[in-house]
């Protein structure tokens, strides 16, 4: 066995240990996680339906009187109440749910990628609460209002638990996700998509798609919809700035790495900008000034490149180049391969006999070996 088959026969066991501890680790953050949520939802079961009168308050205070929710299944008044106790207990573990999946990605991650990630993990959860509790607060009056007074005065208004707690689910996590909007800006830009003169320019069609996402998950009236709408539009302009004051505070959108300090060329050798201690720069011809300058156009040129280095284009035609190269080479072993069947195929064309050779050898001994054989047959009688 060679030294490369015996090093990868020794690397196997170790890449499948690892895979496995991977697998261990990942099952138990994940048991972990349901034993929480477990927990509390055995914690939150004997309030139930204390719970579901909490979440039934903005539609109850908008009920005539001596009227309330109907169940129109027959064990709704038993599994709403058990369903609603599961949503809150989910609803109440998303910090310890979102510490587990950040320890367990946050081994593969880079030291400046574990700074941005806790504040961003940490803003998502107060942000999805904050919104939740728009919803509840001042949203669902303004609604259930509106939902109660716009039917006939002839009917009854008494909506079923199970299709009022889907619609609060609903409304929870919609309000919730939406506002993740300056989490969403602000990693855009700090990534490089965008950059916040982008997203201001753009800021109609942000406007646009906000009252889109105000008609889609509300109820049809115009004032929900303001109220999901501008909301949205005004996280988005909080976005637009956090992310100008964090480009401002580390002067760009390109991430430091751990190894790299900003503006370092991988080599480590000096930048352009730096003199030799006369006021000038490595010619002698710029003042240090410029060299200052010069430093700090060669740290953006090195922060560009570095950008190229991952430019799918690019790597795509280098791909593109080895293949065609590859096939060429294919195809010229084909024609070599071509050229001495041929040359093969002739070769042995020519070694072998003519007919008209075969005939002279047959004339020169016309009786052949039967005629032999008979010539002394006969001598011998």
């Amino acid at each position: 066995m060679s030294q490369r088959n015996a090093d990868a026969t020794t690397d196997e066991p170790s890449g499948l240990a690892g895979f496995v501890s991977h697998l261990v680790e990942l099952r138990n953050r994940l048991i972990k996680s349901v034993g929480v949520v477990f927990v509390l939802f055995l914690a939150l079961f004997p309030f139930r339906n204390d719970l579901f009168r909490i979440l039934s308050d903005p539609l109850s205070r908008f009920l005539p009187e001596d009227t309330g929710m109907i169940a129109v299944q027959v064990a709704s008044t038993f599994f709403i109440p058990l369903k609603l106790a599961g949503f809150t207990a989910l609803f109440i573990s998303i910090p310890f749910l979102l510490y587990q999946l950040w320890a367990f990605i946050a081994p593969g991650l880079y030291q400046h990628e574990r700074k941005m990630v806790i504040p961003l993990v940490f803003s998502s959860t107060i942000l999805f609460y904050i919104g939740a509790a728009f919803a509840y607060f001042a949203v669902f009056p303004v609604v259930f209002g509106f939902l109660s007074g716009t039917g006939p005065a002839e009917v009854s208004y008494a909506p079923d638990i199970n299709e009022y707690l889907s619609f609060v689910i609903t409304m929870f996590f919609a309000f919730g996700f939406v506002f993740e909007v300056p989490v969403a800006v602000v990693l855009l830009i700090l990534i490089g998509v965008v950059t916040p003169q982008q997203l201001a320019e753009k800021r109609r069609y942000a406007i646009l798609v906000a009252f889109i996402i105000g008609a889609i998950f509300t109820p049809p009236d115009i004032l929900s919809q303001f109220m999901m709408a501008i909301p949205v539009w005004f996280l988005y302009e909080l976005g637009i700035i956090i992310g100008r004051l964090l480009l401002r505070q580390q002067g760009g959108p390109v991430l430091p790495t751990d190894d790299e300090p900003d503006g370092t060329p991988p080599d480590g050798g000096p930048s352009a900008g730096a003199g030799d201690g006369s006021g000038k720069g490595p010619g002698g011809g710029s003042p240090a000034g410029t060299g200052g300058a010069s430093a700090s156009g060669t740290g953006r040129a090195y922060e560009t490149e570095k950008d190229e280095d991952f430019d799918f284009d690019r790597a795509f035609e280098e791909i593109e180049r080895e293949q065609q190269s590859l096939e060429a080479i294919e195809a010229e072993a084909r024609r070599e391969s071509e050229e001495d069947e041929a040359a093969k195929d002739q070769a042995d064309k020519d070694e072998a006999p003519s007919p008209s050779d075969a005939d002279d050898k047959r004339g020169d001994n016309p009786a052949g070996p039967s005629s032999e054989t008979n010539d002394e047959r006969n001598d011998r009688r």
